[in-house]
Order: structure tokens, then sequence, then C-alpha cells
């Protein structure tokens, strides 16, 4: 038996199955992103934040310095209702960790029991009578049960187990992130529907005061009716598009009060027509962009998990040994239970294989391979879409803050056509209808520029989201991190 244990000892440190080594993606070559302003000659309006190699740190939405947006965050990351699943999900795969780790140790299990028992009188063919005998047994047997890992596979399902944790983390992360994110967006949408409506009531206001004008001049027979009924139509029109713009902003404050985990009836936003340019972000360099992303941290880890279990797969080929051995004391009396003649015992190894299975563990082989294989394709993806969304969102603010400048300018040739055509009027020189075409004309432009700018505050947003946020690789757990015994209280995420 000494022998069967050294042997075992022995074995214990083969490991069988692939050895994992991270995919490499190789990272542009160019020092800046593509669509970066600082690579457009002649650029003007939004720039990135220089030096070019800063990055985000901590918490991301104070780049904005908006007191109210930075509470509102502070209420999202104790309150949201995803948050907190996600994180009892990542607490779920820390303890997977633990029942992994479980199968390391030897099972000991302890049985007492005491019966008592009268067999039958004519259990045996005799003509004598007999009534049987009545016997006692008080019995506390100890059971010994260990299955040493020999070949690794119970290794390779606590990597797998620790790989599927630091996944769970990652995934943590990004859903942090995404509602982060969701939240700012919402955010500035309300502030550019404040602003729209504060456009479209300054519209009806000068709606209101050119039909008083027609009205007056009407009655005192300077001009004729039918400007009266343009002028009023365009107040009504300009009255009911004011009036619609309540559906997206209650929509939106609606959204947010999910995010931060409140009854859409007990939540409000203050009006504030507030749009304004984003700030500098910084970008950093392409080659950075990998270790800033969790959900390319995710997909990397994925593979890790993948290729541990691939080790799995290859130690069910392997037979399996178990140690045993039990024990205890028995006796028909309680007075004699623990006495040294009262003992029993036995031990011996048992080794078992499986000699055919229908190629079974060679077709499950197969497929952790293929799984494996279609998780790389999804992580060297999830790469490719990392570096695209960067490009995108610097491609949209870029733009939209030039397209911003020149709708600011076609507004201000508006206004001026607007008081010329104003003056023409009174003086009887145009119709009115040249009037509310210049309205028109400045309407547009106005509502253009207010939608431009709310579209570069989602963009720069989503620019930030598309870069990591605050997060970097360094924050992920390492595979003994999360094998610790913790609470959630370690986290400092309320329940």
């Amino acid at each position: 038996m000494v022998a069967a244990v050294c042997c075992v000892a022995l074995l214990a440190g083969c490991t069988v199955g692939p050895k994992y080594h991270a995919p490499t993606s190789a990272p542009p070559a160019a020092t800046n992103y593509k669509e970066s302003p600082v690579n457009f000659q002649n650029t003007q309006g939004w720039q990135v934040a220089s030096p070019q190699d800063a990055m985000l740190r901590g918490n991301w939405w104070e780049i904005f310095k908006d007191p109210q947006l930075n509470a509102l965050e502070e209420q999202l990351n104790i309150n949201n209702q995803n948050i907190k699943e996600y994180f009892q999900n990542f607490m779920e795969a820390r303890a997977l960790i633990a029942e992994a780790r479980a199968q390391y140790w030897p099972t000991v299990t302890a049985s007492p029991s005491w019966t008592r028992s009268k067999s039958s009188g004519n259990l045996f063919n005799s003509a004598t009578a007999n009534a049987g005998q009545t016997s006692s047994v008080v019995s506390l047997p100890v059971n010994v049960s260990w299955v040493p890992d020999l070949w690794g596979k119970i290794r390779n399902e606590v990597r797998e187990a620790q790989y599927a944790s630091q996944v769970s983390a990652a995934d943590l992360e990004n859903e942090r992130l995404t509602e982060q994110a969701s939240l700012a967006e919402y955010y500035f949408e309300i502030r550019g529907q404040d602003a729209l409506q504060k456009i479209l009531n300054d519209t009806v206001a000068a709606e209101q005061k050119s039909l008083d004008l027609t009205q007056t001049l009407y009655d005192t027979g300077i001009d004729d009716y039918i400007s009266v009924v343009e002028a009023q139509t365009t107040l009504q029109s300009a009255q009911a598009a004011a009036t619609n713009l309540g559906i997206a902003r209650a929509q939106y404050e609606h959204a947010m009060a999910v995010l931060v985990g409140k009854v859409a009836t007990d939540f409000s936003i203050p009006v504030a027509p507030l749009l304004r340019a984003p700030p500098p972000i910084p970008v950093g360099l392409p080659g950075q962009l990998l270790e800033r992303r969790p959900d390319v941290a995710a997909a990397e880890r994925t593979l890790a998990e993948e290729n541990a279990v691939i080790g799995v797969g290859y130690g069910a080929f392997f037979p399996d040994v178990t140690l045993s051995a039990s024990g205890g004391f028995e006796s028909s009396t309680f007075s004699r239970w623990f006495n040294w003649p009262s003992r029993f015992w036995s031990i011996g190894p048992a080794i078992s294989e499986t000699i055919f299975n229908g190629w079974l563990y060679r077709a499950e082989l197969h497929q952790y391979v293929a799984t494996y294989n279609s998780d790389l394709a999804a992580y060297r993806q999830t790469v490719l879409t990392a570096f695209q969304q960067v490009e995108d969102y610097l491609a949209a603010v870029r733009i939209y803050s030039q397209q911003i400048q020149q709708e600011e300018d076609a507004a201000k040739s508006a206004q001026q056509f607007l008081d010329l055509e104003t003056v023409r009027y009174q003086t009887g020189v145009d119709p009115y209808i040249d009037v509310l075409t210049a309205q028109n004309t400045l309407l547009t432009d106005q509502e253009s520029v207010a939608t431009l700018q709310i579209s570069q505050m989602v963009s720069a947003v989503e620019l930030i989201e598309a870069l990591g946020g605050g997060w970097d690789r360094s924050q992920l757990p390492t595979p003994a991190q999360v094998s610790k015994k913790t609470t959630a209280a370690d986290y400092k995420l309320p329940q």
C-alpha cells in the first residue's frame, strides 16, 4: 500500500492536454487612429486630448464636468439591477472554483447505526422447535475515499473554473460600462430635448408676434386675410411640434430611472436647455486598445477556459485510481462498543478504466477543440470590432464638430434673412409668404444645430465606451485572486 501511495505521489505531477498560449493580434503600426483629428490638416472644432498616449482612468464621466451627471452615475453604480445581476453571476462563478478544488481532497463519511433483530425459528430443517435468535449490533464505520489527480484532470477543471470566473469578472465590467454609457447618453439626449424645446418655445413666441402683426395690418386694411391665415397656421404647427418633444424627453427620463434603480413615477430630471461641445478625450494609442476593453479581455479568457476544457477531455482517456479505507467499531452491546476487540478495518486501491464506450471520449475531445477554434474566431472578431468602433466614433465626433460650425453659420445667415424679410414685409415690399419662408429656414437651421450637438455628445460617450471607459486589464482579477475566500462585502456592492 505504501508503494502504491508513493507511485501516486510521483504521478500526481503529470498534466495532460495542451498548454495555453494567449492569441497574438498584431496591433496597428500607426501611432494614431486613422480618424483621429491629428491626422487631418486644417481640422477645425473638436480635438483629441494631448498628449496622445494619455488614457482615461476611473470615473470617466467626470471628464464632462457635470455635477448632476456625476451624481446620477454614482446612483447607477450602487442601485443598477443589471450590474447587481452580473455581480451575483461573478460570485457564482467564484463558488464553482471552490467546488472544483474540493475534488483535491479525500471524502470522509461516517454512518453510525444501531440495529436489533430477531431471526426466524424455522430457518433450519429440524423437528426441534426453537424461538430464533435476537441480537443487537452497534456500529460506527468511517470510510475514506480519495481519487488522486494523476493526469491533471482536476487541475484542468480548477483552471477552467478560474478562467470562467475571470470571464464573468470581465463581463461584469463590460455591463457596468454599458450601463454607465447608456445613462450618459440619455442624460445628454434629455439636455438636447430641453434645448430643442427652448428653440421651439422661442419660435412659438416669435410666431405669435408675427400673427399679432399680421392681424393688426389686416385690421388696418394694409394686408390681406390670407396672411393672417398663413401666420396662424405656422403658429399652430410650431405649437404642435413643441408639444411633441415631450414624448422623447419623458421616455429618456423613464429610461434613466430604470438605470439608477428607481421607479419611473418617482424620478424626474429638471429642465436645463444646455448643449455644449464635448471635451477633448484622451484616446491613447491603437496598440493600447486591447488592454482597455473588458469585452476583449472576456473573449481572451474564454479561450483560456476552453483550452482547460480540452485538458479535461484528454484526461478522460486515462484510468482513475481510487484509494479507499474504512474502519470503526462494531459490537452487540453499547458497553463494549469502543473496546479494542470491537474494531474492524479494510484498505485497498482500485483502478477504473473505460475499455470501450463507442468512441465517446474522442468525439467529446473533437467537440472541445472545435469550440476552442470557434471562440478563437470570436476573439479575433471582437478585436476587429473594437478598432472599428473607435474609428467610427472618432470620425463621428470630428465630422459633427465641422458640420455644427457650418450649421451655426447657416443659422446666423438665416437670422439675418428673417430680419431683412421682416422689415421688407412691414414696409410693404415683400408679401408675408417670404417672411414664413425665412422663419422656416431659421427654425430648420436651429433645430439642425441642436440635433447635431446632441449627436456629437452621444458619439463622444460612445467613443469613451469604445475605448473601454476608465478600465484596463490590470483591474482584471488573477486566478489566484478569484480563488480567495471572499464575500460580497469585499467588493463594496450593496445587496
